[in-house]
């Protein structure tokens, strides 16, 4: 593979360019980039400050990535844009480097769809298979784990967690945990059962499901303390699968607290 640089494009002597990168016209890339191997940027996109794409990614037009985190307390510390392999960026999507505060690292895992228009802030950490559909926007410091789905202009505030296959339903406002395999939406988002399609996409077992749907029942639809439901589902659970070992701690570690149920019953 050779790299292809269109003439329009500028690109600094020092940026470190794979195997087999394009880039297209008009594009920027700064000193201190990094792309990885058949990576292709497209037109009218910007890469700068301290950024490492990973290999066969893609950015579509008007990307905006690494650039200046947006928030006040930024002072111009060194920190960093980690982004892993065979990501699809969309147009005007933007994506921020970390701060001190968040240990000046934001993170971006592999296989990711980031659609148009959405935006990854300062110090967040994004797993892999994850989708932000168009327009959604991560606050800074939020946590995504693998295989979540966010909705398109759903906002999610500041150092809030996403678990894994989790769904969030477009136009959402979070502004508390989201448990994992959970399927939410609303203003603010609450909990309307477990995320069937996404287990059922992931090849999980019917066994975990019946499992995390019993979880479920007791966690957002009975009428214990969430203290005292994870207590209960411990205690009448036999031989807890990795899914719900998950499920359980991740609601422990919980600082928001996690979204809660809606008035709506949990489908059998």
């Amino acid at each position: 593979m050779s790299t292809e640089i269109h003439s329009t494009a500028v690109v600094h002597p020092k940026a470190r360019l794979a195997e087999g990168v394009s880039i297209g016209p008009f594009s920027v890339i700064a000193e201190h980039v990094s792309i990885g191997a058949g990576t292709r940027i497209g037109a009218h996109c910007v890469i700068e400050g301290r950024t490492s794409v990973g290999a066969y990614c893609q950015l579509f037009t008007g990307a905006v990535i690494g650039s200046m985190p947006q928030d006040l307390k930024y002072r111009g510390e060194n920190n960093e844009l980690i982004i892993g392999d065979r990501n699809l960026i969309r147009e005007y999507v933007t994506i921020n480097p970390g701060t001190e505060g968040g240990g000046n690292k934001t993170v971006l895992g592999s296989d990711c769809l980031l659609m148009a228009y959405s935006h990854v802030a300062h110090d967040c950490i994004v797993g892999n298979h994850v989708v932000l559909a168009n327009s959604a926007a991560l606050a800074g410091h939020i946590t995504v784990e693998d295989r979540a789905i966010i909705g398109g202009l759903v906002g999610i505030h500041q150092f809030v967690r996403v678990g894994t296959m989790a769904m969030v339903g477009g136009c959402s406002r979070v502004v508390q945990d989201v448990s994992p395999y959970a399927m939410v939406v609303g203003y603010p988002a609450k909990v309307f059962g477990l995320n069937n399609e996404g287990l059922r996409r992931a090849g999980v077992a019917n066994e975990v499901k019946d499992q995390l749907h019993k979880a479920y029942k007791v966690l957002f639809y009975s009428k214990l303390s969430m203290s005292h439901a994870l207590e209960e589902v411990v205690k009448t659970t036999q031989g807890a699968t990795v899914e719900l070992t998950h499920l359980l701690d991740f609601i422990r570690h919980s600082k928001r607290g996690v979204c809660r149920a809606s008035s709506a019953s949990l489908s059998e």
